[in-house]
């Protein structure tokens, strides 16, 4: 499982083109439109030099020419609605290709797991998936469709004027290359801009989302005001990116409609001089003029529109960077049942984090009995919550063997693995949603009695009935309307619902006073009968409660055995309990 290099990526235009066959039937329809739009468009300017020569050189009358007045209005009726059924085609390609790359950004976060999004901005993951998707729709709506319309009606119009008037071909030949040669010119510029712009634009939204989740801090710190400039600043430099694009796009413009005016200009001149001295003749020389503005039409156009796909592109960098970035665990082909015994053995795990260069586990063996009530404990870093996120496959290790009852952990459906868990994180996360549902999260289908029965097992059900609403309260965005210690017994609540066969619990008691964590854990020794429980905390009054300790350091193993054990061996744990005046008895 290797990132893809460099030079076997496709090129980033190649691979939006790929996505167009997301919407295969859209892509033909925009397409086939637009070719039909070409020919209609030659055969109105044959029709209308034919009308204008017959009336003004052979004196034809309204009944002479009426026929091919009716083709000709037929001919505008059908260019009418083909534009409009290219542009619903259009707006239907755009949107297909955005909702399915939406569907594969959002999965593919999942899949990356809590790991990988903890690493990463949270404003700028949001932005990606809502702005930078949306940046596309210019592309696939408007570029896509024009880059073939300007690569298929000028060689169309080419091919038919070559036999008409050799010179006139020469001229179109000539000057057509000009359009596209400088817009890629200006197009270089306009990308790197365009790119500039949107980090811009990512570093604005993760920065405000960073303040709006802070904001309660930065007014007990009284940094509101620093903040404030600090996004005015940010705020401008977005501004400047902005302005910058946008010079150089009406540039653009200015410079290709320049082009195109002179372009067709000199094709009427030198048609206009061969006509006065009858050096051709006057239908081939009016459809000729009639042809020429059409013939850069879509060039001048597909230059207007190259503004659009320069901001798509830009936005589709990152969506790429994401999606590209390798998945940490991938469910092997052969995957196997969760075994019934959860025996669990570490055989020499090693991680790294940061490309390597930060250690957090190093050479760890232990193993946990099924039904064990294990406490890992160490100091911050120590590599305990690595522990957890390796059991829960939200990452995998660099070298070493996880195993279940023998059974390569790697090898086991994840899906199926993590139903027989039930984990409870240090900062526990809350919907915006009522209590009984934020309990119900982790058993949908679970009685009313079933919920209660869980909140009075975490010690949650009286302070629940005496909120206004009772289980209907709603908890607000991350439970703020909650305090720490009541989300934190509606999390363990969650937990106890699940009833799983294990139980990682990180810091569980880290924000309950006491009495409270007595309670709790009384509550949790009679939940593990029959039962794994992995117990990380710092809180050594907890550790009584467990069978077993592991007690880590710098990522390494360096105790292992039963509290009372571990006390009398007179090692780092006993010293841990001196320092901690010997709290741990109380239990």
């Amino acid at each position: 499982m290797s990132p893809t290099t460099n030079a076997h990526k496709p090129r980033l235009d190649q691979r939006l083109l790929h996505e167009a066959r997301t919407a295969p039937g859209a892509l033909a329809a925009s397409l086939g439109t637009h070719a039909l739009l070409g020919i209609l468009i030659i055969l109105q300017a044959l029709l209308l030099s034919q009308v204008i020569a017959r009336v003004f050189l052979q004196g034809a009358d309204l009944a002479a020419v009426s026929r091919s007045l009716a083709l000709l209005l037929a001919i505008v009726i059908l260019r009418a609605l083909l534009t409009y059924a290219n542009a619903r085609a259009s707006a239907r390609l755009a949107i297909a290709i955005k909702t399915d790359l939406r569907r594969r950004f959002v999965n593919h976060l999942y899949a990356l797991g809590p790991a990988y999004s903890r690493a990463e901005r949270s404003g700028d993951l949001i932005l990606s998936a809502t702005e930078g998707i949306d940046k596309l729709d210019g592309y696939f709506r408007d570029y896509l469709p024009g880059l073939f319309a300007a690569l298929f009606l000028p060689v169309v119009i080419l091919l038919v004027v070559l036999p008409l008037d050799a010179l006139t071909f020469v001229v179109l030949l000539v000057t057509a290359p000009l359009i596209p040669f400088f817009m890629a010119l200006i197009g270089m510029a306009a990308g790197a801009l365009a790119q500039r712009q949107f980090l811009e634009m990512r570093t604005l939204g993760a920065h405000f989302l960073d303040v709006m989740q802070g904001l309660t801090t930065l007014k007990l710190f009284n940094r509101s005001r620093y903040q404030i400039e600090t996004i005015r600043r940010i705020t401008g430099q977005f501004r400047a990116a902005t302005m910058r694009v946008l010079r150089v796009a009406f540039l653009s413009a200015f410079t290709l409609e320049m082009l195109a005016t002179l372009s067709v200009a000199i094709v009427a001149v030198e048609i206009g001089v061969r006509l006065l001295h009858g050096g051709i003749g006057f239908e081939k020389a009016l459809f000729l003029l009639v042809i020429a503005p059409e013939f850069y039409l879509p060039l001048r156009a597909l230059g207007a529109k190259f503004h659009n796909a320069t901001e798509g592109k830009a936005a589709a960098e990152r969506l790429f960077e994401v999606l590209d970035t390798p998945l940490p665990d991938r469910t092997a082909t052969d995957a196997q049942p969760v075994p019934e015994s959860l025996r669990i053995r570490f055989e020499g795990v090693t991680l790294a984090y940061a490309n390597g260069t930060r250690l957090a586990l190093d050479d760890v063996s232990f193993d946990i009995a099924p039904g064990q009530f294990v406490a890992l404990i160490g100091p911050s870093g120590s590599g305990k919550t690595t522990i957890a996120h390796l059991l829960l496959r939200f990452i995998a290790p660099d070298s070493g063997r996880i195993s279940v009852d023998g059974h390569d952990l790697s090898r086991i459906a994840s899906d199926q693995w993590r139903a027989q868990i039930a984990w409870v994180s240090q900062s526990p996360y809350l919907f915006n949603t009522t209590i009984a549902d934020n309990i119900r999260f982790s058993h949908p289908d679970a009685t009313d009695a079933q919920v209660m029965a869980a909140a009075q097992a975490a010690g949650a059900h009286d302070f629940i009935t005496r909120l206004p609403e009772g289980y209907e309260t709603l908890c607000g965005e991350r439970g703020l309307r909650l305090s720490g210690g009541q989300a934190q017994r509606i999390a363990l609540a969650r937990a106890f619902l699940r009833d799983a066969l294990l139980l990682i619990l990180d810091e569980p008691t880290s924000q309950l006073d006491p009495d409270s964590e007595a309670a709790i854990m009384r509550a949790l020794r009679e939940l593990a009968q029959g039962r794994t429980v992995l117990l990380i905390t710092h809180r050594l009054s907890t550790v009584a409660y467990t069978d077993r300790v592991l007690l880590l350091k710098d990522g390494r193993l360096i105790e292992d055995g039963t509290p009372a054990a571990l006390r009398v061996a007179k090692g780092h744990y006993a010293r841990l309990l001196e320092s901690d005046g010997g709290r741990s008895d109380d239990a």
